[in-house]
């Protein structure tokens, strides 16, 4: 049975930072007992949860308007958040994917929006290199040469990006796509034109690279490379592992050693200029 496409947000016009989009809708299934009675955005890693680490590495780049999309056990996500970020519930989590959990967002994304994927573990430097690139709609990638079946590959062209998939034929990839992505007003415009599209043609268990593979031929998508920044997507227990006795402790001596030269970053950013605005 078809799902019907939610009733849209109210839009409010602003100028100040776009909203960040957190999507944290999924149970994450492949994690087996450990989210029985969490979803994986509240798994921990280096004593705080995975959800906590993106709303610290946001206000540390001075993004406070945050919308988090949830659905299972959305009730314990909102009070881990705590008022700091505005909750959309996808009520049809269990049959639906990212793709459909953005579209309820899609009022927020509208003037220009920063996406990402909360079962992502990353270090804070690539959120700040995706915001400072001069690319008005990019998605962070790190580039290398092998792959696994389950990561999402990108194909490039230069910096631009050509196409993006899981099934993508290992010879034409170049990437992996790290789950932290950006547009502008009108990059944003067209990407949700797209996904309205694909929605009325049934794409609604899709992820989000979905939409992004349909408009990448058709607009221009800029890879940022993050290649040797730690960072882990996690999908099974092993990378949760991964994540605490590897990932997090390389996150944590940048973090030691690039403290002094954050705080004059941040001093000096202009934030409207990191989306093209």
């Amino acid at each position: 049975m078809r799902i019907p496409l939610p009733i849209p947000l109210r839009l409010r016009q602003n100028h100040e930072m776009p909203t960040a989009i957190i999507l944290a809708a999924g149970r994450g299934r492949r994690l087996g007992s450990l989210t029985a009675d969490r979803p994986k955005c509240l798994l921990e890693v280096g004593g705080a949860t995975l959800i906590e680490h993106q709303l610290q590495a946001l206000r540390a780049e001075g993004i406070e308007k945050v919308v988090a999309v949830v659905g299972y056990q959305a009730e314990a996500i909102r009070k881990q958040i705590n008022g700091r970020a505005q909750c959309l519930v996808n009520q049809q989590h269990a049959s639906t994917n990212s793709l459909y959990s953005l579209w309820l967002a899609r009022e927020a994304a509208r003037p220009g929006f920063l996406l990402l994927n909360a079962d992502v573990l990353f270090a804070p430097e690539i959120l700040r290199r995706l915001l400072n690139s001069p690319h008005p709609n990019a998605l962070a990638v790190e580039r290398r040469a092998q792959f696994e079946p389950e990561e999402m590959k990108v194909e490039l062209e230069g910096d631009r990006v050509r196409a993006l998939s899981k099934e993508l034929e290992p010879g034409r990839a170049h990437a992996e796509n790290i789950g932290v992505v950006k547009f502008s007003p009108e990059g944003a415009r067209v990407l949700l034109r797209t996904m309205e599209e694909l929605l009325a043609q049934g794409a609604e268990r899709e992820f989000c690279p979905y939409a992004f593979n349909a408009l990448a031929p058709q607009y221009p998508l800029q890879a940022v490379p993050i290649d040797g920044l730690p960072w882990i997507e996690i999908d099974f227990v092993d990378d949760l592992r991964r994540a605490r006795e590897e990932v997090w402790p390389a996150i944590e001596a940048r973090q030691h050693r690039s403290e002094p030269a954050v705080s004059g970053a941040l001093a000096a950013r202009n934030p409207s200029s990191a989306f093209g605005n």
